[in-house]
């Protein structure tokens, strides 16, 4: 016999798969401008990287 579908549900998993994959490429394409942006002798983003350390 077959399971009673739960629409809901599925489409709830399928939004979250969906935003997943879309966070993760998001992620890459940042990595990837980081990284070229730091190639072409740019500084880091990030202000507390270049910190000597001192608080």
């Amino acid at each position: 016999m077959a399971r009673k579908p739960n629409y809901p549900f599925e489409r709830m998993e399928r939004e979250r798969q969906k935003a997943a994959k879309v966070a993760e490429k998001a992620r890459v394409k940042a990595e990837a401008r980081e990284r070229a942006r730091l190639d072409a002798g740019g500084a880091p983003a990030d202000p507390d990287a270049s910190d000597d350390g001192q608080a």
